[in-house]
């Protein structure tokens, strides 16, 4: 990051000069001048020294880089969208839901009224159909019964029939019974066929 990177050099570039003056001037002395490689040496090892050991710039240059971020650049733009969300929550509340609630109270009544209606009608045509059902089931009694007693003058009719037949079948059997029995009577009169005696011509 930018801001975390300045302020590094920055104090990596105070760090090696942070003593005293008498004894800055003595080390200069004692090393050589600014420009020496020594002095170089010693001023790498100071800002290796600082970017490895001293965290204190990158977490102060990262906190600045944080809050510029979020304060500096959105603003106050979190704060316009929670007024927001407060404005049409209160919106909400004082408008919205009442207005609801007034037309579902009214709609609500309508289809009661509707559905009370509806009810009515299908009770009734239960009541018809219950009605026509017993009708037809009363019907259906009706006419199993008569058929059967249909069935039973039928059926005793034809026993009292059959009752006839075999009684005229018995006197037809008994009158050829003795018919027959006559006709036995009246062939007996007559010699058997093999005791009659041939006449002889001369």
């Amino acid at each position: 990051m930018s801001g975390g990177g300045s302020e590094t050099t920055v104090v990596c570039e105070a760090a090696p000069g942070g003593g005293g003056g008498g004894g800055g001037g003595k080390k200069k002395d004692s090393l050589g001048t600014a420009g020496s490689p020594a002095h170089l040496i010693i001023k790498d090892l100071g800002e290796i020294h600082s970017r490895l050991l001293d965290h204190r710039p990158v977490i102060q240059g990262e906190t600045r880089y944080f809050v510029k971020e979020f304060e500096e650049k959105r603003g106050l733009r979190e704060m316009r969208v929670l007024e927001n969300l407060k404005n049409m929550i209160h919106e909400t509340n004082e408008h919205t839901l009442p207005t609801c609630r007034e037309t579902m109270q009214d709609n609500l009544n309508q289809v009661l009224q509707r559905l009370r209606a509806a009810t009515d009608s299908v009770c009734r045509l239960q009541q018809r159909e219950q009605e026509r059902k017993k009708m037809h089931n009363d019907h259906l009694i009706a006419s199993e019964k008569q058929h059967i007693m249909q069935w039973e003058d039928f059926m005793k009719e034809q026993h009292s029939k059959q009752a006839e037949v075999d009684e005229e079948h018995r006197k037809a059997v008994e009158r050829l019974k003795e018919q027959y029995a006559e006709m036995e009577k009246g062939l007996a009169k007559f010699p058997a066929f093999g005791e009659l005696e041939p006449t002889v011509t001369n």
